[in-house]
């Protein structure tokens, strides 16, 4: 199984920004942490992106069509404002699961709304870094239901 993970902006500044709402973890830590995850689930990280840059984030995810089981993405500031990611995830049919540090659902008004939810086979949010490990965990037993699923409908 095949894991795309993806940051949006300003996570390249974590263990640093706001420390009270993202925590203190860098993300180079995170990433340290999901790959040793992935390895006791028995799946394959097979990118890590960080970018501050929508398009640059769309275009990996065109890239992982046909490459990539699954992606874990935390869309950050894109999460309100990027229907071109929604696009993206939609175009290529990928199961996603979105993931936010904080809760952005206890959080300013305009961050309660994500263009992303309502496509991503699951969220998590508000945990902190564990977030990120609880969004792998999510998918990748997904992604294993849903093949088990298939063996078992196949003649």
């Amino acid at each position: 199984m095949k894991i795309l993970i993806l940051h949006g902006p300003n996570l390249n500044l974590l263990g640093s920004r706001e420390t009270g709402i993202y925590g203190s973890k860098t993300l180079d830590e995170i990433n340290s942490e999901l790959r040793k995850r992935a390895g006791e689930l028995g799946v394959d990280i097979q990118d890590i992106c960080q970018s501050n840059s929508e398009s640059e984030l769309v275009d990996r995810i065109q890239a992982a069509q046909g490459r990539i089981d699954g992606i874990v993405i935390n869309p950050a500031a894109y999460t309100h404002t990027s229907i071109a990611l929604r696009d993206a995830l939609l175009a290529t049919g990928i199961p996603f699961v979105e993931v936010h540090l904080s809760n952005i659902h206890g959080r300013e008004s305009f961050r309660q709304h994500s263009y992303l939810s309502d496509i991503a086979t699951g969220v998590v949010a508000g945990f902190g870094s564990a977030s990120y490990l609880l969004a792998l965990q999510g998918l990748v037993t997904t992604l294993q239901r849903e093949e088990t699923d298939r063996k078992r409908s196949a003649p």
